[in-house]
């Protein structure tokens, strides 16, 4: 399992920005998926986006295609997520987790982040 850590979380109005960075402790796997999902009290995790570490290749939920962006960082070991647009119906603690490509189980979490938008 890896050690994930996010930060970037906090309080932006409708409309704004933020950015969230997931740093993973030790060796990247190949072919390890790096994805965020969000929850809201009382509501199921949602998936938001994932990136294949090896490839690039990102993947988004249709609740924030067009507004979020992740992306991996190679040099930090880590994975961004760049969140523009922000809607009150974004706000959520957002949680980084990992999985092989070839498990559809995510084992590895982070403890999540903050994100609140006010309207």
């Amino acid at each position: 399992q890896l050690q994930l850590v996010e930060s970037g979380g906090g309080l932006v109005q409708a409309g704004g920005s933020l950015k969230l960075s997931c740093a993973v402790s030790g060796e990247i796997p190949p072919w390890t998926v790096l994805a965020y999902f969000r929850r809201v009290p009382g509501k199921e995790r949602e998936f938001v986006a994932h990136c294949i570490w090896t490839t690039g290749v990102t993947y988004y939920a249709d609740s924030v295609k067009g507004r979020f962006t992740i992306s991996r960082q190679i040099a930090k070991n880590s994975v961004d997520l760049q969140m523009n647009s922000l809607k009150p119906e974004d706000t959520a603690v957002y949680s980084c987790a990992a999985r092989p490509i070839t498990s559809a189980d995510f084992d590895s979490w982070g403890e999540g982040t903050q994100v609140t938008v006010s309207s």
